[in-house]
């Protein structure tokens, strides 16, 4: 291990940690794919065995031993050290589980290469809030989505609340993100998924729905399940485009979920079955 013990707040090396916000880490190297920061030493676990590349490592002093199964792993890679008391200076608040990796970002796959051989993926559709896209992707990984896509709008899943949030599985599972350019999303993409095979069902209140379990629907070879913005939902236009549009039950007069609740449900009730 290459340990190095952080006396200088200033050390130029360090502001990928400090002084870079999560957006200025992902656009560092433009044209070239950016950097990003992943906390934990089991979502750095997951981040390392899904092949990508570490920068450096951030670590609190009294937590190395935590994290010593993933350092002995790095020979050249150099890693950080300072007790909490500077950490938190530094970064502004306490290290997540005492360990920070900064990471490379990759080239982001085309929904051809994403999608090929699968049979069921989740479409995020402008879902803002880390939280939520960190939620969806550890339901989608857990219950049986082969795949995500997210519009051009979606939080990013490599922000370290989302990978945190999702436990690491945004290392587990494929995904892209596409462009925000007009006509990528929904025309350029529903047609690439209808090529491809794929029935789509937007997740939405309205009175022409079908029912969850309705067995057409689950019968789908492959079936893409599409989820909105928090608050507003899927535009009018996406729902249009879909093949279902498909309501979950409510009692007690609830009118609807959190995005990532409905995912947990549909993604169970139209992914599952494949695997039985």
């Amino acid at each position: 291990m290459k340990i190095i013990e952080v006396m200088d707040l200033n050390r130029p090396e360090l502001a990928v940690y400090a002084e870079l916000s999560e957006r200025q880490l992902a656009t560092i190297y433009e044209p070239k794919e950016g950097l990003f920061i992943t906390e934990s030493p089991k979502v750095i676990g997951r981040a390392l065995d899904g092949g990508y590349e570490p920068v450096s490592f951030l670590a609190e002093k009294g937590q190395l031993a935590e994290a010593e199964e993933i350092l002995d792993r790095m020979e050249d890679v150099p890693i950080y050290v300072a007790p909490d008391e500077i950490l938190t200076k530094l970064t502004g608040y306490h290290l997540t589980r005492g360990l920070w990796c900064a990471m490379r970002r990759r080239t982001l796959p085309t929904i051809e290469e994403v999608c090929q051989g699968a049979k069921r993926i989740a479409i995020l559709e402008e879902v803002v809030n880390p939280t939520n896209v960190g939620a969806l992707f550890r339901c989608a990984a857990a219950l049986g989505m082969d795949a995500v896509i997210l519009t051009g709008g979606c939080s990013d899943p490599l922000y370290r609340r989302a990978s945190r949030v999702s436990m690491g599985t945004v290392f587990q599972i494929p995904w892209t993100m596409l462009s925000k350019k007009d006509g990528v999303w929904p025309e350029q993409a529903m047609k690439t998924l209808k090529e491809m095979g794929f029935k789509t069902a937007a997740m939405a209140l309205r009175e022409d729905s079908v029912g969850i379990d309705d067995p057409q629907l689950n019968s789908e070879e492959k079936l893409a399940i599409v989820l909105g913005t928090e608050g507003d939902g899927l535009t009018g236009d996406t729902i249009a485009d879909c093949d279902y549009t498909v309501m979950i039950p409510m009692a007690h007069g609830v009118d609807s979920l959190n995005v990532a609740a409905a995912g947990a449900v549909a993604f169970w009730q139209l992914g599952h079955q494949r695997q039985e």
